[in-house]
């Protein structure tokens, strides 16, 4: 096997006759839903007639065939064309799996038709508002041809093609845009970055960009449970790649992980960007896109919810109806009036504020402040240590952890993006992997957290304890294996430092080093006698990011040391409100 080709393994095997969907058996041909029409009682009625036209061939350029569901309007008007791509199924998002999950999280499903792809757009609003939507099943998935394949720049091209053979179809106007959640939102930063002409505008609500850094090793440690849970929607006919065995053939960042990091610098279309501070799988990722995008017409929504109840949200569809209509319909509503930003502010006691306007992230009127860490009193505070001192704790502990805690005397916010700098040794070992969370606590000291879903009740309680992360503020979060510490100073900035992962340092006894630690951005208010703490430790506090997905099993032994004051000073950076 060639280097750079991927490790390819029997997809998980596809049975038609176990589907459950309405339309999710190989049928293809053109069909006419009614006015009326509805996939089952628990969903809306389609307010439109919709021609579906069903399992279509596309060839891409190497010759392999997918297959595409496509909705869109009765009649002879040419319409825009919203692509939805992922491996999920193109005509599953109405089956009991779903309906079961939005029903746990509380998003209603009585909001949808149930024709929507998972994540996706629902094609009974968009059609009914001069729009078609393709489903597509990506290749070697279901009834495609080929060999499956995660984010890539091969999924790029794909996505590209699928992209140029709707731009000519002679039902479309010939403007194409993109939309989803998570996968659907990744894809888009590969497929913009392959400039498709047809392409007009993109609008990606929280997803990853870099494979490595924000998946498979974040912070150089590696973590595959998702890896291995994801695989199984990989269901087809032929060959599957197998990611966790290429993070064991590939364990540092090299060419092959470069092809999973979008090329962000060549998207030029209109951006439409949606984040939160808490989902921790795609939050670095989304802001990454946001920064390193090269479009001059894009707009970044940070809400202080979850993906999916904002994305079904009636005001967020009809918000990204609005950037639609202005970039795929040429209609001049006064899109471009929108705030190039709206933050969230979070309060975590029922006091968030949402949309608060501004034109960049981190707002103008923020400026990074330094607080020191202080072993000796287990303080942060901007002024210097006294003297020098050491906090230690035992790495192989779940209970182990250092802890730093600043009180405000006044109403305080901190919004952008937060970055510790350590100077840590190792006792015992030479490497250390470390977790750090950034806490908002009352004045008591009482950890404040929030859940992200309208489901509070007791099973969720239990869920988001020790695991389900992406279900419940609880604090920003970072972790670094020290051994990868290396900076990329192409890459990193004051206040976002990267990691090359290219290299392994491992630590030597008795050796101090410095490490910084980006951590996810935040919004936050605190009030007057409020608390922030940072808290390092060996072990991370919060479990997997999905319900019933494994935790990260770090690789710590003996103790971790932090130095703080004197010639080791270590801090906590974060951004201020003048």
């Amino acid at each position: 096997m060639l280097k750079d080709q991927p490790v390819l393994v029997p997809a998980f095997p596809y049975d038609e006759s176990m589907e459950e969907g309405l339309f999710s058996r190989f049928e293809p041909g053109t069909r006419v839903l009614p006015a009326g029409f509805q996939t089952g009682p628990r969903f809306r009625p389609t307010p439109v007639d919709i021609v579906f036209d069903k399992d279509v061939p596309v060839t891409l350029r190497d010759g392999v065939t997918i297959r595409v569901d496509a909705f869109r309007p009765a009649g002879t008007e040419k319409v825009p064309v919203i692509v939805a791509w992922s491996p999920y199924g193109k005509s599953r998002g109405g089956t009991s799996r779903y309906i079961d999950l939005f029903d746990l999280l509380g998003v209603d499903n009585g909001l949808l038709s149930g024709l929507q792809k998972f994540e996706g757009p629902d094609p009974a609003f968009w059609c009914a508002q001069g729009y078609a939507v393709c489903n597509p099943d990506p290749r070697g998935t279901y009834d495609c041809e080929g060999d499956a394949r995660w984010w890539s720049r091969q999924e790029g091209q794909d996505y590209h093609d699928l992209i140029e053979w709707l731009g000519v179809r002679d039902w479309c106007n010939g403007k194409v845009g993109t939309t989803g959640n998570s996968y659907l939102a990744i894809s888009q930063w590969f497929a913009a970055a392959e400039q498709p002409p047809h392409l007009a505008a993109i609008a990606p609500w929280e997803g990853l960009s870099d494979v490595y850094r924000d998946f498979v090793a974040r912070g150089g440690v590696p973590d595959l449970a998702f890896s291995r849970q994801l695989a199984t929607n990989f269901t087809g006919n032929n060959g599957r790649e197998d990611l966790v065995a290429e993070f064991e053939r590939h364990p540092l960042l090299d060419g092959f992980w470069q092809s999973k990091a979008a090329a962000l610098e060549n998207i030029t279309v209109p951006a439409y960007v949606v984040a939160s501070y808490g989902n921790t799988i795609h939050t670095p990722g989304t802001f990454r896109g946001w920064r390193s995008m090269s479009s001059k017409q894009k707009w970044l929504r940070i809400h202080n919810t979850m993906e999916w109840p904002d994305y079904y949200e009636e005001a967020r569809r009809n918000d990204l109806l609005r950037f639609f209509d202005r970039f795929l319909k040429d209609v001049d509503n006064g899109w471009e009036d929108t705030p190039r930003v709206r933050y969230s502010v979070l309060d975590l006691q029922g006091g968030d504020r949402v949309d608060v306007t501004a034109s960049a992230f981190p707002p103008e009127n923020f400026t990074l402040l330094r607080y020191n860490l202080d072993a000796a009193s287990d303080a942060l505070s901007v002024d210097e240590p006294a003297a020098a001192a050491t906090a230690s704790y035992d790495a192989e502990s779940p209970d182990g952890r250092a802890a730093f805690t600043l009180r405000v005397d006044r109403p305080t916010e901190f919004v952008g993006y937060p970055r510790l700098s350590l100077c840590v040794e190792a006792d015992g070992a030479d490497d250390m992997d470390l977790f750090v969370i950034l806490q908002k606590l009352n004045a008591d000291g009482e950890p404040l957290e929030q859940f992200n879903i309208a489901n509070h009740g007791p099973k969720m309680q239990a869920l988001t304890r020790d695991g389900a992360s992406i279900l419940k503020y609880k604090g920003s979060n970072g972790r670094l294996r020290v051994s990868m510490r290396h900076l990329d100073e192409r890459l990193s900035t004051e206040a976002v430092p990267v990691h090359s992962f290219d290299r392994v340092e491992k630590l030597a006894p008795g050796e101090i080093v410095r490490v910084d630690i980006d951590m996810f951005p935040v919004g936050l208010a605190l009030d007057t006698g409020e608390q922030l703490r940072v808290v390092v430790s060996g072990h991370h506090p919060w479990g997997g990011a999905m319900p019933g997905m494994a935790n990260v099993e770090p690789a710590n032994v003996g103790r971790h040391v932090i130095h703080t004051g004197g010639a080791h000073g270590s801090f906590l950076q974060l951004p201020v409100k003048a």
